[in-house]
């Protein structure tokens, strides 16, 4: 099936299907995954609103370039695939992809970490340098039930505005961006955020909050300090520990 689906595409699609699997692969790694019920998305190269997803019913972990489908902007099927997707579950992503031509890539993740600290009414607090970067983009979407319903599509966007960061209360946690290397360092930063504002929380200690004036000072600059994040920079080596641990998503 590799050599099949590799020659019906082109070496731009193909490389980015490629670097999805691996992705996919990587939020396995880092322990993001939960089951086959979240979803990353990328939108293909060229003048059509095509996006890759994956197969549903597949982990996280045995994702390949080849096995990902690839879908027009209703959840339909535009290429030959022995695989379905969760049309439910590509109801965000489509929303993102729709109204944001910058969000080549979404990724949408159900972590413990995430859905805390979304179930927090504060949200996520500045209390770490890792915070910096999301609270530099950052926005929230209220809880609505499982994203089944097509007319929430416009108040997630209208959320989402042009930020890069989201939290979906009482839901988990997306990012998105032009590359998918920079959705996955986003949520590098955005989880590591959770996790240590958890625990600090849990220490029961008073919490040092990061002065409001330097939050404000990078809040200024959001656009500066993502671009920053080193996704390009990390990637190559998320990749080389990827096929050290999990080898085959460019299959």
């Amino acid at each position: 099936m590799t050599s099949s689906v590799k020659q019906q595409v082109s070496e731009q699609e193909w490389q980015t299907r490629v670097d999805l699997a691996a992705c996919y692969r990587a939020v396995a790694m880092f322990g993001w995954d939960d089951l086959v019920f979240t979803h990353i998305s990328a939108r293909v190269p060229g003048p059509e609103h095509h996006f890759l997803i994956n197969p549903y019913g597949f982990m996280f972990e045995e994702i390949t370039a080849s096995s990902l489908v690839k879908i027009d902007l209703q959840g339909n099927k535009v290429m030959d695939s022995d695989y379905d997707i969760n049309p439910a579950g590509f109801t965000i992503h489509s929303a993102v992809h729709e109204a944001r031509d910058d969000a080549k890539c979404v990724l949408h993740l159900h972590t413990a970490a995430g859905i805390a600290v979304s179930a927090s009414k504060q949200g996520l607090l500045p209390l770490s340098q890792q915070s910096l970067f999301p609270l530099s983009s950052l926005s929230y979407h209220d809880y609505e039930g499982v994203a089944l319903n097509p007319d929430e599509k416009s108040r997630l966007v209208a959320d989402l505005g042009e930020t890069n960061f989201m939290i979906l209360r009482n839901h988990g946690l997306l990012t998105c961006a032009d590359t998918i290397e920079d959705a996955f360092v986003y949520m590098y930063f955005l989880e590591c955020a959770c996790q240590i504002q958890l625990k600090a929380q849990a220490s029961g200690q008073e919490l040092i909050l990061i002065p409001s004036q330097i939050l404000a000072g990078i809040q200024a600059q959001a656009k500066q300090v993502t671009r920053s994040a080193g996704g390009g920079l990390a990637w190559p080596g998320i990749l080389r520990k990827l096929d050290r641990k999990n080898p085959g998503y460019e299959l």
